[in-house]
């Protein structure tokens, strides 16, 4: 509603929002969205959301959409922050919260970036959109895309759980299944967009997604009462919730809403996959590709993420860190959150809970801290990771 330009995060040339854009055309990078605060301010205050929706689009004047009628939404968002209190119990934890994104449409976080990158199309006229994915973006896509009356053209690895396969050819996505990774299936678009009038909404190569992801920071705000958290163990693939959170920080102390404090960040990867913590351990600014990248969390299965630099300066800054746990931790720390707290994480998700044990026993992260986990998606979608 307020949106005004678009900004390179690499370097910060301005480019314009009134016409689709992918990455800056001068770096190359992600393109980050710009508002004008202060009007946005006059009527996006704490008191006047007390009598909004329950959904991501209760931040409306901070969300690039102008109009009303462009919004594409399935009631995403506002998902809840459960405490965990016997998962906190068991290593001296008070104050130990999961905000739980399965409760999203299509049963993940990826509903936030595809309902505004979907609505956003759809206030340019596009028809077409096509996105590289390991399975949850996958789904969302081909939901807003239905709601929308577009094409999805999806793209992705062979072996994504067949669970989002389904999905998305039950919502009438046009599916093409790639032997290799999601960066193979990302080139797979690359090559055929042009030609065949796709609108590219890949991870952070669209401006729009990580806006619908930040949300997840303006509602820890809100379910905290505005005070945030010491400590976020963000499971991180692609990691556009991650930067998003970090952007919505930023905003949300632009509109006086916090201060400059700021949660010590922490990524979660697999390390089949680990490209970020890699990178953050040896002091890069960018994370080289991991090769030959192997886990059964699809979500966590990106060998090279374009906003791999973003996730670095949050960590950094915010002086969190970079974790790594093996598929073996994620799925004995699955049915320990599940029988302790009613919930079935995504492996991704779990992953979170079993990397704080290991934040826990080195003292990174203490007792007294307050602390929230991410499950990114609901562990229905993974079925086969359980045997049986």
């Amino acid at each position: 509603m307020h949106l005004t330009h678009l900004v390179c995060t690499l370097c910060g040339k301005e480019h314009g929002a009134t016409i689709p854009q992918n990455v800056s055309t001068c770096c190359s990078k992600p393109l980050f969205a710009h508002y004008d605060l202060a009007a946005a301010a006059r009527t996006l205050t704490k008191h006047a959301l007390h009598a909004r929706e329950k959904s991501l689009w209760r931040y409306r004047e901070v969300l690039p959409v102008k109009n009303e009628s462009d919004i594409v939404t399935l009631g995403e968002g506002w998902t809840p922050l459960l405490p965990a209190p016997r998962l906190g119990a068991k290593h001296g934890l008070k104050k130990l919260f999961i905000k739980d994104e399965a409760q999203n449409p299509t049963g993940s976080f990826k509903a936030r970036g595809m309902t505004t990158a979907v609505s956003m199309a759809k206030q340019f006229g596009l028809k077409k959109l096509a996105v590289p994915s390991a399975g949850n973006a996958a789904g969302a896509l081909a939901a807003y895309a239905a709601r929308a009356g577009m094409e999805a053209h999806i793209f992705m690895p062979r072996d994504t759980p067949r669970a989002n396969i389904i999905e998305c050819e039950q919502m009438g996505a046009h599916v093409t299944l790639i032997d290799g990774l999601i960066t193979d299936c990302g080139a797979e678009v690359a090559k055929r967009k042009t030609a065949e009038g796709w609108f590219d909404v890949s991870t952070l190569k669209e401006p729009y997604r990580a806006e619908g992801k930040k949300t997840l920071g303006y509602e820890l705000a809100e379910q905290l009462d505005w005070k945030l958290p010491d400590a976020i163990l963000y499971p991180t693939g692609g990691g556009t919730g991650l930067i998003g959170m970090w952007k919505a920080f930023d905003e949300m102390e632009k509109l006086g809403w916090i201060g400059s404090e700021r949660p010590r960040m922490f990524t979660v990867q697999a390390t089949g996959c680990q490209p970020i913590v890699r990178a953050f351990q040896s002091g890069e600014k960018f994370a080289a590709e991991h090769l030959g990248a192997t886990t059964r969390a699809s979500g966590l299965r990106v060998p090279k993420a374009i906003g791999d630099f973003l996730m670095l300066d949050a960590l950094r800054t915010s002086r969190g860190g970079a974790i790594a746990v093996s598929d073996e931790q994620m799925i004995a720390a699955t049915r320990e959150v599940g029988a302790a707290e009613g919930i079935f994480p995504a492996p991704e998700g779990a992953a979170c809970y079993a990397a704080l044990k290991t934040l826990l026993a080195a003292g990174t992260i203490r007792p007294d801290e307050s602390v929230v986990l991410f499950n990114t998606s609901t562990g229905l979608k993974y079925l086969e990771c359980y045997g049986g």
